[in-house]
């Protein structure tokens, strides 16, 4: 399913009522309809800083966390309902703040929001840093869950889905926390504890950085995919004086070589609260709040390419007598592979079903892995 913004609504109604966040859309568990959260002009900037607690959606547990180790490979989604009659732009997000379908903005299930993360889209090399600021996505096989604007930059917005790496950055993610809960912040923000409850053990296989980097002239902005401005206006406005049509327009992307280089042009940075440092480089705009993004210039990075391979990951064990069950139990569905990694001091036995061709094909094994092993998930390589 290509859209998948529904989860996030879904997931934010049931962590509302657990106390877990606050100020979000609600739906019932099994609804459909969706319920607007009106706000006032001045409101997108208004998000809080929040971790939560753990929360359970359709039987998974998931454990927000400051995890600043943060990298992972898997498929992104992007929120897309715009196109489909179901309206997400201008409504709360997790924190507090709007979704903007020309911000650069993602939905994660368990980082901290906001935080800044770098997405690589492992098919075409771009590479670009997005603001974590929503929960999601909640579809079996999708780590993170990306704003239209977003998937155009990244070049998979036609396609629906893309084979992305995923890392934190540590440095500007703590950063912006400074700036957002530093006394006297305006507007003032509130921090949440950033403990998890207890986890099993599962290790998080991560590509190793791209080989090399491409040393071509820069694309001009204009080569790159153009604003979301062809979509339908937005069915409720933002607010009740500005009405889509009059939403600005987000300043054409410049598109600089890795690792560093080009012709990056670099937007006004967020206004540092006390003793907070300014966010610079790439991670710059998305730094901003979503409207203050409209305003700014993104800089998509272009990394080499290098081809990749599907898998499906029932799990990785410290016993190779639990892995080797596991791998019979798995022999109806293709030829299991038992491997070994390493997973800082130990040693683990990595469980898993493919390669596979193709995302389709991909998400129909995890779905047959899954009933055997819940945990399973879509692991890129």
């Amino acid at each position: 399913m290509r859209f998948h913004r529904a989860r996030a609504v879904l997931a934010l109604g049931l962590l509302a009522a657990a106390g877990g966040l606050s100020g979000c859309a609600e739906l019932k568990l099994g609804a459909t309809g969706l319920k607007s959260v009106q706000r006032g002009a001045d409101d997108g900037a208004r998000g809080a800083y929040k971790v939560g607690s753990p929360y359970q959606i359709n039987g998974v547990w998931y454990y927000p966390a400051e995890d600043y180790a943060y990298s992972e490979t898997g498929i992104a989604s992007f929120y897309g309902g715009e196109a489909k009659g179901v309206n997400f732009h201008g409504r709360s997000t997790a924190n507090g703040e709007l979704y903007d379908m020309n911000s650069l903005s993602a939905a994660h299930q368990t980082l901290p929001m906001p935080s800044l993360v770098r997405v690589t889209n492992l098919e075409n090399g771009r590479q670009l840093v997005l603001r974590v600021n929503d929960r999601g996505p909640f579809v079996p096989g999708r780590i993170i869950d990306i704003s239209r604007r977003g998937a155009q930059l990244l070049g998979y917005e036609l396609q629906g889905t893309a084979r992305v790496r995923v890392e934190i950055l540590a440095d500007e993610s703590r950063q912006l926390k400074a700036q957002l809960t530093a006394p006297g912040a305006t507007p003032p923000l509130v921090a949440e504890a950033a403990t998890a409850a207890p986890r099993t053990s599962v290790s998080s296989d991560a590509l190793p950085a791209p080989r090399g980097t491409t040393t071509s002239a820069p694309s001009e902005g204009s080569r790159l995919p153009p604003p979301s401005a062809s979509l339908p206006a937005a069915a409720e406005s933002r607010t009740p004086a500005r009405s889509e049509a009059g939403l600005p327009r987000p300043a054409p992307p410049v598109v600089a070589q890795a690792p560093g280089g080009g012709r990056a042009v670099a937007p006004p940075p967020p206004p540092p609260a006390p003793n907070a440092g300014a966010i610079v480089g790439p991670a710059q705009v998305a730094a901003l709040p979503p409207e203050a993004q409209l305003r700014a210039t993104p800089t998509l990075t272009q990394t080499s390419v290098q081809s990749t391979t599907l898998w499906v990951q029932a799990g990785a064990y410290s016993s190779y007598d639990n892995a080797s069950k596991m791998s019979t139990r798995l022999e109806r569905f293709g030829t299991p592979q038992i491997s070994t990694i390493q997973s800082g001091a130990q040693r683990l036995y990595r469980v898993r079903v493919g390669p596979v061709a193709n995302v389709n094909a991909a998400d129909q094994l995890l779905n047959n892995v899954s009933s055997v092993a819940p945990g399973a998930r879509i692991t890129v390589e």
